[in-house]
């Protein structure tokens, strides 16, 4: 598997994030707990992204997840030490232990926190990364086209507000 055999987050060893699509551990990622509450960074004006994002938090066991937009202070502050350019607005990340999960790999890793039978998603890491990259890559390409895009990002109920980082 990916990200989580490959770094603690007490390691400072490099994973490249961008290449592998695991994930980079450091020992900075501030005060943010992301071993109690994992963090998926999504594409704040991508609608099939909002969708997404709406489609987990139906489907949470535990409501241990924290979001936050691409776009955002907290992705710009986070994702850089990790490995990620939040800038790249093609792929969702999932930040958990202090490990990066990037693209097929973060959205295998986000299904591991939904109910049955979501969270049987994470069987497909057995898939060859690139190939599951490949498909990937062709949805997010395409996303703006088939789903449309907001002006700005989403904002959350203020039932919600409190899991969505600025």
């Amino acid at each position: 598997m990916n990200g989580a055999a490959l770094a603690s987050s007490t390691s400072s060893t490099a994973v490249n994030a961008a290449a592998g699509g695991a994930g980079v551990a450091v020992d900075t990622v501030e005060t943010l707990d992301t071993d109690a509450h994992p963090i998926i960074f999504f594409d704040g004006v991508c609608n099939f992204c909002a969708a997404s994002v709406r489609f987990v938090l139906e489907r949470e066991r535990d409501q241990r997840l924290r979001f936050a937009s691409l776009q955002s202070e907290t992705a710009k502050r986070l994702l850089p030490p990790l490995g990620i350019d939040p800038a790249d607005l093609d792929s969702v990340v999932v930040v958990e232990h202090g490990v990066a999960w990037a693209r097929s790999s973060a959205a295998l890793k986000a299904a591991s926190y939904l109910g049955f039978p979501w969270r049987l998603m994470p069987v497909f890491m057995i898939v060859p990364r690139f190939v599951r990259d490949a498909v990937y890559a062709v949805i997010a390409r395409n996303r703006y086209r088939l789903f449309g895009k907001k002006d700005e990002c989403m904002i959350p109920s203020p039932t919600l507000r409190a899991r969505f980082l600025p």
